[in-house]
C-alpha cells in the first residue's frame, strides 16, 4: 500500500499499459470507480515488485501477512481462492497419484483433478438427520480411508463448511502426519479463525501443510483477492512454481493492495472486530429462533464425530418447517425486502456477517424473516429432506471429462455416467461431477432445486434441459 502511494504521488509519466493511462483515457471509468482506485491500477514494475517473482514489496507484504496468520509462508492470489486450491493439489499430488477428499467440496478441487489428474478418494461426510447437510468428516472415516489408500499423498479438509461445520482438524493432522500424508486445508470461509476469540482451530495453528483462505470473504480485501499459507513442511520456492502455472502475469495492484490493507487491519483490530461479528450473528440466532418455525443452528449440532466444532458466526437457518425452501426465503428476501443473503439451497439460508455489519442490518433481517413466516408458510408436505447425496463414482473425473460424450435429455440420463458438472450456485459442492453414475436420487434433487428456482450450474447446456454423458 505504501509503494502504491509512493508512486501516485510521483506522477510519473506512463508509457506502459494498462492503457487507460491512471484514468486519463477513460473518464467515465474514473466517473463510476473513482479517481483515487484508478490511480493505482498500474503495471509491474521495479518500485511496485512482480507477483510472479517477488523480491521486494509484494515479498515484503507476504512475510507480514505469513506474520499475521502464523504460517511459514503466504502467497498473494489475485484469481480467487480457486486458484489457491488448485495451488495446493498440484503442489502435492501429481497425475495419477490419490488424494483423499471428503465429496462436499467446493469444484474448484474436482476441476483441478481434472487438470492434474490426481485422483480423489473420497469420503462421504456426515449428514444431519434433521437438517440434511452435509457435515464434517469423521476422524474414524478417515482413518479407514488412510488403511485401504496408504499411498495417497494428502488429505483434504474443508475448514468450515458452507454452514459453519469443522472437522476435527488438528486430529486429522496428527493422522495425516503419521501416515506420511500432507494435509490440505480449504478455509475460504475461515478467515476469522486466525484472528477471533473463541473460534474453531485454524488450519496452520492445527499443524496443517496448506491452506487456502478467502480474505476476501470475511476479511475485509477485494473479491477475488485470496492468501495461500504453507507450513514449514513445504517447500515455497516449488509452489511459487506451481502456483505461477495458471496465475495471472498481470496481477492486480487493487487487489494486491487490498490484501496488505486487510491483513493490517486484521492483525490491528482482529481480535475485537471478530468478537463483534460474533456478538451480532448469536444475538440473530437467538431472535430467529423466537419467531418459531425457522432453526437457526449452531454448537449444539456438535456431534464428537462429524461435527467437532461450529463457526458461531455463521448465521445457518433451516426453513423446511415453515414450508418453504431455503431458495425460496433467499428470493422473498432480495426481492420484497431489498436484502441479499449468501445463498438458499432446498432447505437452509446462510446469512453473512460480517465486519461491514451492524445492529440496525440484523433487525432488518430478523424482522423481514418474521413477516416471511407470517404471509407465505405453508405446510410443508412432499419437500425434499436432503441436501448431499453420495456419489457413485465409475471412472476418473479427467478421464470422463475429456472423453467422447452425447447429449441426452436430462430425464432419460439415469443410469449414464456423468460427464460434466451439475451444481447449485453457490455454494458450489457438485451434485454430480465427471465419472460419476447418474442415479433417481441425484435426478429428483435436481429438478425439484430448478423448480424451487435455484440457480443451477455446470452444464453446456444453459438451460439444463440435457446432459452429457459418456457414449456407451
Amino acid at each position: 500500500m505504501e509503494a502504491l502511494d509512493s508512486y501516485r504521488a510521483k506522477r510519473v509519466v506512463s508509457f506502459d499499459v494498462p492503457g487507460h493511462k491512471q484514468g486519463k483515457g477513460n473518464p467515465e471509468l474514473v466517473k463510476f470507480l473513482g479517481a483515487q482506485c484508478i490511480s493505482v491500477d498500474v503495471n509491474s514494475m521495479k518500485p511496485l515488485d512482480n507477483l510472479s517473482h517477488p523480491v521486494s514489496v509484494i515479498k515484503e507484504a507476504e512475510m507480514l501477512a505469513a506474520e499475521a496468520f502464523g504460517a511459514a509462508n503466504a502467497f498473494f492470489m489475485v484469481n480467487g481462492t480457486s486458484s489457491a486450491v488448485s495451488a495446493m493439489i498440484m503442489s502435492v499430488a501429481k497425475s495419477g497419484e490419490k488424494i483423499i477428499v471428503p465429496r462436499n467440496v467446493h469444484r474448484s478441487v474436482i476441476n483441478t483433478l481434472i487438470i492434474s489428474g490426481a485422483v480423489p478418494v473420497y469420503v462421504n461426510p456426515g449428514i444431519h438427520p434433521t437438517l440434511g447437510i452435509p457435515l464434517g468428516m469423521s476422524v474414524k472415516d478417515l482413518k479407514k480411508a488412510i488403511e485401504e489408500n496408504p499411498d495417497a499423498k494428502a488429505v483434504f479438509v474443508n475448514n468450515p463448511t458452507y454452514y459453519g461445520i469443522c472437522s476435527n482438524m488438528t486430529e486429522i493432522v496428527k493422522l495425516a502426519h503419521e501416515h506420511g500424508m500432507y494435509v490440505l486445508a480449504d478455509e475460504a470461509h475461515g478467515t476469522h479463525f486466525y484472528f477471533g476469540e473463541d473460534m474453531p482451530v485454524a488450519a496452520m495453528k492445527a499443524g496443517a501443510d496448506m491452506s487456502a483462505v478467502s480474505v476476501h470473504k470475511t476479511g475485509g480485501s477485494l473479491t477475488q483477492s485470496s492468501l495461500l499459507l504453507t507450513g514449514p513442511r513445504i517447500e515455497a520456492n516449488y509452489v511459487r512454481q506451481i502456483i505461477n502455472l495458471t496465475q495471472t502475469t498481470s496481477a492486480s495492484y487493487l487487489l494486491l493492495s487490498s490484501l496488505d490493507v486487510a491483513r493490517r487491519t486484521l492483525a490491528l483490530q482482529g481480535k475485537e472486530i471478530f468478537r463483534k461479528v460474533a456478538q451480532m450473528a448469536v444475538y440473530a440466532r437467538e431472535e430467529i429462533n423466537n419467531i418459531g418455525g425457522y432453526y437457526a443452528f449452531s454448537r449444539e449440532i456438535i456431534d464428537g464425530e462429524f461435527v467437532h466444532d461450529f463457526d458461531v458466526t455463521k448465521l445457518s437457518v433451516y426453513t423446511r418447517d415453515i414450508g418453504l425452501a431455503g431458495i425460496e426465503v433467499y428470493d422473498i428476501l432480495r426481492d420484497k425486502y431489498g436484502i441479499q443473503i449468501e445463498f438458499g439451497d432446498i432447505a437452509n439460508i446462510l446469512a453473512i456477517v460480517s465486519i461491514g455489519d451492524n445492529q440496525y442490518a440484523i433487525e432488518r433481517l430478523v424482522s423481514a424473516l418474521a413477516e416471511i413466516k407470517r404471509l407465505y408458510s405453508r405446510d410443508n408436505e412432499g419437500m425434499l429432506k436432503y441436501e448431499y447425496i453420495a456419489p457413485v463414482p465409475v471412472i476418473k473425473p479427467k478421464q470422463a471429462f475429456f472423453a467422447d460424450k452425447v447429449s441426452v435429455p436430462i430425464g432419460e440420463s439415469e443410469g449414464y455416467i456423468c460427464g460434466e458438472f451439475v451444481m447449485c450456485y453457490p455454494p458450489g459442492i457438485p451434485i454430480l461431477a465427471p465419472g460419476e453414475k447418474i442415479t433417481r436420487e441425484a435426478l429428483d434433487y435436481i429438478v425439484y432445486a430448478k423448480e424451487k428456482g435455484s440457480f443451477l450450474t455446470g452444464t453446456e447446456d444453459l438451460d439444463l434441459n440435457y446432459i452429457k454423458v459418456l457414449k456407451d
